[in-house]
């Protein structure tokens, strides 16, 4: 009964969502079936999962939500796998987490593999890691502390070793299909003119020619890296089956990887295609019917107004991805601690659409990822700044090639045609962290060992700073592995010679365990305080229903440059959250904070200590170097 009760509500919206292939509803009951027998296959505690959330759809969206991300083999005890970051779920508790997003550990194919992105199977995991009973039984230890386990599903391309690109290889017509074949480079070069280059220094263009296929093969990432042909209904049936495979394992979130660049089409760029938005919804559809616990993530670094179709628009309103990742607001953290201005940033958010209701953002400071700078060039333009020229500071800055500044970040994939060049480092290094304790070790006078410490307090606060922005925005906020005991770059990150030409390893590090029990019991040192920080960050924020993601954030424009402002308003009142984004500090009028937030600064609390704002003679608040305020009205 509760099947077929589920059917009905979700059947419109599946059919509906597969109106690219010939006969929709054909393709529908091909998944349906799918879906029943998964639905079969389901344990009953998952059955029991499945009506808790049903029962609480915003679970997800909660303000005690915390999220962390990290690589399974980086974050367990050497050697452990999947069992031993089971022993990690007292650290994650720790740290308020109830969502552990574990970067890639589906079977890839062998290195180079694009850190796990080049799937070879999806049913088994990587042996160095464990099993798929394994796996489960992670999920259900997760699951029984109240974490949920998030897992990549990678479904733009397989690797070339998946047993489809394999079977196509070997001259079966069927699974040729299943990707973008071509004899001659005559229609290749027609796409060619209008997509951009995901990896340019060692992966250019975006086809392939392989022998043993005798074709031109569509390759977005790298050559050993198969684009599937979504416009074949036989590979959204393949894919909605392995959905629902992993929904069975334990898997919460899956995370949608390379999802905008799913539908193809000539004269374009061949990504953010109306035609992605409508199967995603077709796969939402199916895992409700199966597995409602189940909720999707899209990977989809692009621009605000496409990012917001992810989570669906227009038809397919609060339809399409529960979660989306807001790559803007990382940026734009960054932008403001390297300029010391909240114009631009204030700007670019503030235009963003309003995302769903129903749905949630994924924030961040830092993740496994390298810094892209999407500074667009009309938000530049609209605070007198030069896009490209803003971009290429950014750059030299986060390198330490500007005067001034003490990041220590790595330049990645420099396009000489655009100029453009991203940035890779740990969140602590780009921070200053690393360059400052050097210095503090070195120093041998008290103005030398004072001019020091100063420096570690900066970069300590900067990014508390920056955590607290991610934390008060809403949504999930996702800690990266490291992050809370500021782990600096990693030195040695070249030596494994599978990584030696992608520093984005220099900041995936092992959890350094030592470092762990250090912070606990030195809460005065640096580490110490950036995990005391986030630890408190996540309580408060639970107390706070202001940040459940249904409340949007309004970006406000504040009365100076080094103030980042933004307003959630509540039934139970408004949160006014003020960011100094300078090492000077600064003063927040009274008379604004009236009537922007509607608070009376002399009737209001800072949530982060409980205490009443520092006020200056005239009212104005008070905030030192890099601090963070939230303030609610104090109904004490």
């Amino acid at each position: 009964m509760t099947f077929a009760l589920r059917v009905e509500r979700w059947w419109g919206d599946l059919v509906t969502g597969l109106a690219p292939y010939n006969d929709p509803v054909e393709t529908a009951g091909r998944a349906l079936e799918l879906a029943a027998a998964a639905y079969l296959q389901r344990q009953d505690d998952l059955h029991l999962l499945d009506e808790k959330r049903s029962l609480e759809p915003d679970w997800f969206q909660r303000p005690e939500m915390v999220g962390y991300a990290a690589y399974a083999e980086r974050l367990a005890p050497e050697g452990t796998g999947l069992a031993g970051v089971a022993e990690r779920v007292g650290h994650l508790k720790d740290l308020g987490v109830g969502y552990l997003h574990l970067m890639p550990l589906l079977q890839p194919r062998p290195e180079p593999n694009d850190g796990g992105y080049a799937v070879a199977d999806y049913r088994q995991v990587r042996a160095d890691l464990g099993t798929m009973d394994d796996l489960k039984t992670l999920a259900s230890t997760l699951r029984a502390d109240g974490i949920s386990l998030c897992l990549d599903l990678v479904l733009n391309h397989v690797a070339r070793e998946h047993a489809w690109a394999s079977a196509a290889r070997a001259g079966d017509q069927r699974y040729r299909r299943y990707f973008h074949v071509y004899p001659d480079r005559t229609l290749p070069d027609e796409y060619e003119r209008t997509l951009p280059e995901v990896f340019p220094d060692f992966a250019p263009g975006s086809f392939t020619w392989d022998e043993e296929l005798a074709g031109w093969v569509w390759t977005t990432f790298n050559s050993y890296q198969w684009d599937l042909a979504w416009d074949n209904p036989d590979v959204f049936c393949e894919l909605a089956d392995v959905v629902l495979f992993l929904a069975n394992q334990g898997v919460e979130v899956l995370r949608l990887d390379a999802i905008a660049f799913l539908w193809k089409r000539r004269g374009t760029a061949s990504q953010n295609e109306p035609e992605v938005h409508q199967l995603t919804q077709a796969l939402r559809a199916l895992a409700r019917i199966t597995a409602p616990a189940l909720i999707f993530k899209a990977e989809a670094i692009v621009g605000p107004t496409e990012l917001v179709h992810y989570l669906g628009q227009g038809r397919h309103y609060g339809r399409v991805s529960d979660l989306a990742y807001h790559n803007s607001l990382m940026v734009q953290i960054w932008s403001m601690l390297a300029s010391r201005d909240s114009r631009l940033a204030t700007h670019a958010l503030g235009r963003f659409p309003a995302n769903p209701s129903t749905t949630a953002w994924i924030t961040y400071l830092r993740c496994h990822d390298d810094i892209g700078w999407a500074i667009d060039d009309a938000d530049a333009s609209a605070v007198m700044l030069e896009g490209w020229r803003h971009r290429s500071f950014l750059s030299e800055f986060y390198m330490g090639a500007f005067a001034g500044s003490t990041s220590e970040g790595l330049a990645f994939q420099h396009n000489p045609a655009t100029g453009d060049q991203r940035i890779s480092g740990s969140a602590a290094s780009l921070a200053g962290l690393g360059s400052a304790l050097a210095v503090a070790q070195e120093v041998t006078t008290i103005e030398g060992f004072e001019e020091a410490t100063s420096a570690v307090d900066d970069a300590v606060a900067r990014i508390l700073l920056g955590y607290a922005i991610v934390y008060g925005w809403g949504g999930i906020p996702v800690l990266w592995s490291g992050d809370e005991v500021a782990t600096l770059n990693d030195a040695a990150w070249a030596k494994d010679p599978a990584h030696a030409q992608d520093n984005r390893w220099v900041h995936r590090p092992r959890l350094d365990w030592a470092c762990v029990l250090e912070a606990r019991e030195d809460p005065a040192s640096a580490i110490g305080r950036v995990y005391t920080g986030l630890r408190q960050l996540a309580r408060v924020r639970a107390s706070l229903p202001h940040l459940h993601a249904s409340v949007p954030a309004q970006v406000v424009a504040s009365p100076e440059p080094g103030i980042f402002a933004v307003l959630r308003r509540h039934p139970v009142g408004p949160l006014l959250e003020l960011y100094n984004i300078t090492e000077t500090p600064q003063q927040v009028p009274a008379w604004w904070v009236r009537e922007v937030g509607r608070i009376n600064v002399d009737q209001c609390v800072d949530a982060l200590n409980g205490y009443p704002p520092n006020l200056e003679r005239d009212g104005s608040i008070h905030l030192s170097t890099y601090q963070p305020v939230w303030l609610v009205s104090d109904r004490s």
